[in-house]
């Protein structure tokens, strides 16, 4: 009893106000704005589609035949995700040149233009710009995705970085649930308006970019990258709420002893590199499934399912609030347990219960209209999944990116995953109708077996990274990738590796310009 309380204290102590203020602004203006502009266009989507009617009647003499209709609006709502593709790709370079932190603060300016550009668009009587500001709105997603798991994996102590790296997770199902609300009729679901969906988009950059200043930039980012011992201190003194900072400051030293070099690794040499093979396939596993397991499936049919249950068709925005609000709630469950229960528990558990309830909703969908009460099984099958899926695949992902490699390695590692999860999110729109129309309902035994085998792959392969430091995690994979513990650390950089005197001889010339205090090393 007296161990566990012990525990709990010193996962208290270990969250200073500076480590929640900096976590909650990050997110708040990055991947609360991802989840946000996830579900804002769902509501406004008819009178959207009116505005993009009479444009085209003003301009052309003619109304817009039903099948162009289609296209633009698929492409206003899927060129979000080339977007995200390009800020996932252009990430890299902007958070090495930049920082973590500052490339957060510029990362605004696409948020804040695009926002501008969508809200303006009725008035300015141009579908272009709504779909100019979709893209640009998904780069802004497509930089933060990657930038913000890679701060928060780099601020926190290890204790807590999983709860901290859930962040991330619970601001998306929050933007989500925060389109929802604000989609409604009563608010700015009306015709005259949806350009305010848009605005609004403003409030949480112009937040971020008020406070995110006053807090430190990265300390990982400063010691291994800028070799600024000095400022790397304050940093963690700020983000550790304490004065003595030395172990945490050796700790990060020794992994650069470790890995022998802090220049970056690039897609190809991580790639190339033995020592992180199957950290580097689990990555695009993970975030494959994650985007691949059928949520977006389950928002497809949300409506139509609600209306079998005999939910009046003006009540149903009002239900579907439900299906946000579960969603919120499973997030900030696993960030309170993730620490407890591990990464392994959750993201196995969670896929093999989509599992499950994938194939109740298979039977339910099929059989509702011969048994009455089925409809409701349907919906309690939908919020089970929303549920599973946010307890561990939602957010566990972007976790274990930031987890499983060295420093100089984690921008490329950030930019697969983001290609692998802007891909899929772009295959899913792409493929999905013409999979629910060759399938229907049985459709979701398709995102079963993504599920299946997405926990089959974990079970085998994945080690529990909780309460591990980064070099940990990598002798964990040693023996799977087939590399001495030797070996492994001479491999994290092929061909770009110094030699250990003029490593050596670097380290002590950055120490010896001023930036390490006495008795810090």
């Amino acid at each position: 009893m007296g161990c566990l309380q012990q525990k709990s204290v010193r996962l208290k102590e270990n969250w200073s106000g500076s480590l929640i203020v900096a976590s909650l602004t990050g997110a708040f203006g990055s991947s609360f704005l991802y989840g946000y502009n996830l579900s804002v266009v769902n509501a406004p989507a008819v009178y959207i589609k009116k505005f993009y009617n009479e444009t085209w009647e003003r301009r052309y003499g003619f109304s817009v035949d039903e099948s162009t209709l289609t296209l633009l609006w698929s492409i206003t709502v899927s060129i979000f995700a080339i977007g995200g593709l390009v800020g996932a790709i252009i990430v890299t370079p902007i958070v090495k040149f930049f920082g973590r932190k500052c490339t957060l603060l510029l990362n605004n300016v696409f948020a804040v233009t695009a926002a501008l550009l969508m809200s303006f668009s009725l008035l300015a009587g141009s579908f272009e710009m709504l779909i100019l500001g979709r893209i640009i709105m998904g780069v802004d997603a497509g930089i933060s995705l990657s930038a913000l798991p890679m701060y928060l994996s780099e601020i926190s102590p290890k204790e807590i970085r999983g709860s901290l790296g859930q962040v991330t997770a619970i601001f998306i199902c929050v933007g989500v649930f925060t389109g929802q609300v604000l989609g409604l009729p009563e608010i700015f679901g009306q015709e005259s308006r949806w350009p305010y969906l848009f605005g609004a988009i403003i409030v949480p950059s112009l937040i971020q970019v008020v406070i995110l200043p006053f807090l430190p930039e990265s300390p990982r980012y400063l010691l291994l990258e800028k070799h600024n011992t000095s400022k790397a201190e304050k940093a963690f003194q700020t983000f550790l709420g304490k004065d003595d900072v030395s172990h945490e400051v050796e700790e990060v030293l020794a992994e650069s002893r470790v890995q022998r070099n802090t220049k970056l690794v690039s897609i190809l040499q991580l790639l190339r590199t033995r020592a992180v093979r199957w950290q580097v396939i689990t990555v695009v596993v993970t975030m494959g499934c994650y985007q691949l397991c059928g949520l977006n499936a389950i928002w497809y049919y949300t409506n139509s399912i609600f209306s079998e249950a005999g939910i009046n068709h003006e009540t149903i925005p009002y239900v579907t609030l439900s299906t946000g609000a579960v969603e919120t709630v499973a997030a900030v469950f696993s960030g309170l347990v993730i620490e407890r229960l591990g990464r392994r528990p959750l993201l196995i558990g969670g896929f093999g219960l989509m599992v499950v309830f994938f194939a109740v909703l298979t039977v339910s969908l099929t059989l509702q209209k011969t048994v009455h009460w089925l409809p409701y099984l349907s919906i309690f099958c939908i919020l089970a999944i929303i549920a599973s899926f946010c307890i561990g695949p939602g957010g566990i992902p972007f976790v274990l990116t930031g987890e499983f490699f060295q420093q100089s390695q984690r921008p490329a590692a950030f930019m697969i995953a983001g290609t692998v999860n802007w891909l899929s999110n772009f295959a899913v729109g792409l493929l999905f109708p013409f999979i629910q129309g060759g399938l229907q309902t049985y459709c979701f035994l398709v995102f079963a077996a993504i599920c299946f085998a997405g926990a089959a792959y974990l079970f085998f392969v994945l080690p529990e990274t909780k309460n591990k430091t980064f070099h940990e995690i990598s002798q964990a994979f040693a023996k799977r990738n087939k590399v001495s513990l030797e070996m492994q650390e001479i491999n994290h950089y092929p061909g770009e590796r110094k030699s250990s005197a003029e490593q050596e001889s670097t380290f002590t010339s950055s120490v010896n310009n001023g930036e390490t205090k006495k008795g810090i090393v």
